[in-house]
């Protein structure tokens, strides 16, 4: 008998521009100790459809039209709210895909962490604690007795995902369901987080649901798989059979779109330097003993025009503190940053303002960046105005252009972010980013929340860009495959210095420092259960 069966699972949104139907007549099941892998593009229904066997889509809009969600004996698409929050609180839990926006930003993360066992489970705080501080350590975050009194904003990107892991991981559940789990982690924690998972589940013999675009983690971690468009399946199978021959024309599309091999390197002049770091270091101080910590530790590089360099760490080694630096939207301690031959390091933001417009970042939280109050439209026009753009058909006929580029239909415009999926955020955040047509961006993982196909077409649009406009790039990424394919050079990072620098394939082929031949070891390794 399987844990969870889900059959004729139709969800549809009743919006001011008509019903989309966000899920049609989807079937599937998992049983106790098996992995069910649900890919397809942003978009295409994924997470709508597990959001909704625990009541956690918005209704209205949303209305579960038909189906069932049967969980042991429960009925998850009719349950009535008490026994839905007491299933989904202990037997099933969740890790979502955007962490920021699901920690509570007013409460420190062992609070967070602690509630469930001393309000659910009977926990003392003082067991809590322990039992917490060991789970951080367990899902590889550093220091966790100090990490206990942390707050979310304090935590890098990967930190605050292994928080929400570890939330979900507590109350050791029945069932898992994973909402793209490891897309801001670093190949290294995102092996150790898998292993973590799987580990888990064998032990515990409990049903995992992994949502996920990386379709190279789907392939070492699933059972069986369900691939999405549009709101449907069009293909299921065992995992090993879906990849080896992929029957429909949509799963071929996805596998073929999987970044490999690597970028043909163009030779540039030394003295062509666009960008030079020199001894670049940026501190923090605690705030409850005000001791320093060096985020970013005496960096130094040169990029030229027209290159892209890769920046590679595991999550928390300063890879965004010091991107961050050198435009000045982290105040430097000391060293020095020249933008064609100028000092930038240092300037006000008056200074820097006629430096902006040739100066763009990709952030990595596309949701935490935009403005929920602006729609794409205003989004994408701001920086066209504040370029001094002023004629309105050309704004809009811009915006339009830049939509095209990132791959958004022209019909969302007036869309505001809430509407729109991970994916579909960090294109508009991109867009945001190419708007004003830049001569250096630093690209702080710009392709971490996307499906491979929209990956592929940003990382072609970013490649198309940098040759048609001599454009520069610091590209920052846990996933290696995708740096490999993209950077001319890249530079390996760790507890804020920069270890080693090279040519791409010359520093996969012989890594010099210990620490780069872990990460290259570590992004290539299955993912393999401990025996017990």
């Amino acid at each position: 008998m399987s844990l969870l069966d889900v059959n004729d699972l139709s969800v549809y949104f009743h919006t001011r521009d008509g019903v989309i139907k966000a899920v049609e007549n989807v079937s599937f099941s998992v049983d106790q100790g098996e992995t069910l892998a649900i890919v397809g593009e942003s978009g295409s229904g994924k997470s709508v459809a597990c959001y909704s066997l625990l009541g956690l889509i918005p209704m209205p809009p949303g209305k579960i039209e038909s189906g069932t969600a049967m969980f042991e004996d429960v009925d998850l698409l009719k349950a009535p709210i008490d026994k839905l929050r007491a299933v989904r609180g202990d037997d099933i839990c969740m890790v979502f895909q955007d962490p920021m926006t699901c920690l509570n930003p007013y409460m420190t993360i062992g609070k967070q962490l602690v509630e469930p066992l001393v309000y659910k489970r009977g926990y003392s705080k003082a067991e809590a604690k322990e039992r917490v501080i060991e789970l951080l350590q367990e899902v590889g975050i550093r220091n966790p007795e100090s990490s206990f009194d942390a707050w979310p904003h304090e935590f890098s990107g990967g930190m605050r995902q292994r928080a929400m892991i570890a939330m979900a991981l507590i109350s050791e559940p029945k069932l898992l369901i994973a909402d793209e789990p490891t897309t801001a982690l670093d190949v290294t924690i995102q092996k150790q987080i898998l292993e973590l998972v799987v580990n888990l589940q064998k032990r515990r013999n409990i049903g995992v649901i992994f949502i996920s675009h990386d379709l190279a983690v789907v392939r070492s971690l699933a059972d069986k798989v369900v691939v999405m468009e549009s709101g449907q399946i069009v293909e299921r199978g065992t995992t090993e059979a879906l990849f080896n021959a992929p029957q429909h024309p949509y799963t071929q599309k996805l596998l073929a779109a999987i970044p490999g091999g690597a970028k043909t390197v163009q030779s540039r002049a030394e003295e062509d330097i666009l960008v030079e770091v020199t001894d670049l270091t940026t501190t923090f101080y605690d705030r409850s003993t005000q001791l320093p910590f060096k985020a970013v530790d005496a960096a130094s590089f040169a990029l030229r025009k027209g290159e892209i360099l890769g920046l590679v760490g595991e999550s928390g080694s300063g890879k965004s503190t010091l991107g961050r630096s050198i435009l000045n939207l982290v105040q430097s301690e000391s060293g020095s940053v020249k933008y064609r031959g100028q000092e930038i390091s240092g300037l006000s933001a008056r200074q820097m303002r006629p430096y902006r417009k040739h100066m763009q970042m990709i952030f990595q939280d596309p949701y935490s960046s935009l403005n929920p109050r602006m729609t794409i439209f205003d989004t994408l026009s701001e920086p066209l105005k504040l370029q001094g753009i002023k004629n309105r058909s050309e704004i809009i006929d811009t915006v339009f252009e830049i939509m095209d580029d990132v791959g958004l239909k022209r019909s969302y415009v007036r869309k505001y972010p809430h509407e729109f999926s991970g994916g579909q955020r960090q294109r508009i955040a991109i867009g945001r980013a190419i708007a004003t047509r830049p001569e250096f961006i630093v690209a702080d993982e710009p392709v971490s929340a996307l499906d491979v196909t929209i990956q592929k077409q940003i990382l072609e649009l970013l490649l198309e860009l940098v040759e048609k406009h001599d454009l520069s790039m610091l590209f920052i990424s846990h996933d290696l495959a995708v740096v490999r394919a993209v950077c001319d050079r890249v530079l390996v990072m760790n507890a804020g210095c920069i270890l080693e620098e090279g040519e791409t394939e010359a520093l996969w082929a012989s890594p010099k420092d210990a620490y780069t031949k872990t990460l290259l070891s570590a992004s290539h390794v299955p993912i393999c259960p401990e025996t017990f």
